[in-house]
């Protein structure tokens, strides 16, 4: 099965909310989580662009809701999908009154941002039940639209040992693992993404899977 990349991307606009955001003429897949769980990498491991997104030194000091434009290319056609990276959530040094404007721009964002099509809520590995995640995850899952999928992607998955990834991968069953290091992991989000807004690559998904079943039954056979 070919595996989609990401041919053309660029940086378009910064926005304070919903009201100066882009028009929803794309659909478009929203990058969420905590301040320095490792979001600018994982846009620029995705896209292949080492300064696409930039992270900031201090977390919580990216404020603004950033949108890239991108081109897939995946059996020889080409799909364009717009990235949303929203700023990251729960740094207690900004200040209150900071804190509330940027969290009801970000909740009228992801709550009536109609071209939203994937949500990748990026977790930290080595936290792996913080509160904070759960209750954000808790609060997408009341208004998600049928047409709208949520995806929990683990990042600094290299900080942890065998033993640990193993039972990140049992406790969240459906999760991707991914290493912007070793850039493991990249290939299932780039499925992940054209799967949910194009419905492509999911008969290929499906026959290499059932190919890969006969095999084995074969092989038990011949035991």
């Amino acid at each position: 099965m070919s595996i989609p990349r990401v041919v053309e991307a660029k940086f378009i606009k910064s926005a304070q909310s919903i009201a100066d955001s882009l028009p929803e003429d794309m659909s478009e897949v929203v990058f969420l989580g905590r301040s320095n769980v490792g979001k600018s990498s994982t846009l620029n491991s995705l896209t292949q662009r080492k300064n696409l997104a930039k992270s900031s030194a201090t977390p919580g000091k990216t404020q603004l809701i950033n949108f890239f434009e991108t081109r897939y290319l995946y059996n020889e056609q080409s799909y364009p999908v717009r990235f949303v990276d929203l700023p990251g959530f729960g740094y207690a040094k900004v200040s209150k009154s900071l804190k509330e404007v940027w969290q009801k721009n970000l909740v009228e964002f992801i709550k009536h941002r109609v071209s939203i099509r994937l949500f990748i809520h990026l977790r930290d590995a080595r936290h792996p039940h913080a509160k904070i995640d759960d209750d954000v995850e808790a609060y997408i899952s009341e208004f998600i639209r049928p047409d709208q999928k949520y995806l929990t992607v683990f990042t600094k998955i290299d900080k942890l040992n065998q033993k640990e990834r193993g039972k990140l991968k049992r406790d969240f069953p459906g999760s991707i693992v991914l290493s912007n290091l070793k850039k493991n992991g990249l290939d299932r989000v780039h499925q992940e993404i054209l799967y949910t807004i194009f419905e492509v690559g999911k008969e290929e998904e499906k026959s290499a899977a059932e190919k890969k079943s006969t095999i084995e039954k074969e092989k038990g056979a011949e035991g």
